[in-house]
């Protein structure tokens, strides 16, 4: 290759870069909307639902309504896990509880697959 050549070669380099990773950010966020307007489609299932089935699942008749009072490009569901993540009380690990089962010579006593853990 002659020196110009490779002037214009690695100048060109850069903004081939530049290009794909714009390009890259592009495919992202249409990735992105197009999965939101999925996850809008399938939402609208729950605003079919009556109170009670809401209230069985942790959300109300107002939750549906913001969430789909969010723009298009957002995903609504997203909002809805939030809401009901909140009420939801926290539930203890009963794994991380301590055992009960005394150690008799450093083994349990009661089999794991006895016990389904």
């Amino acid at each position: 290759m002659t020196s110009h050549a490779e002037a214009w070669k690695s100048a060109a380099e850069p903004f081939g870069r530049v290009i794909a990773v714009v390009a890259g950010l592009v495919m992202y966020r249409i990735r992105q909307v197009a999965l939101a307007l999925k996850h809008r489609h399938d939402a609208a299932v729950l605003a079919r639902f009556d109170d009670r089935m809401l209230a069985d699942i942790g959300l109300t008749r107002r939750d549906v309504r913001e969430a789909f009072s969010e723009p298009l490009w957002r995903d609504p569901t997203d909002l809805l896990v939030n809401r009901v993540a909140r009420r939801r009380p926290v539930r203890v690990n009963v794994r991380a509880a301590p055992s009960i089962v005394p150690d008799v010579g450093g083994v349990r006593t009661v089999d794991r697959r006895i016990r389904g853990f």
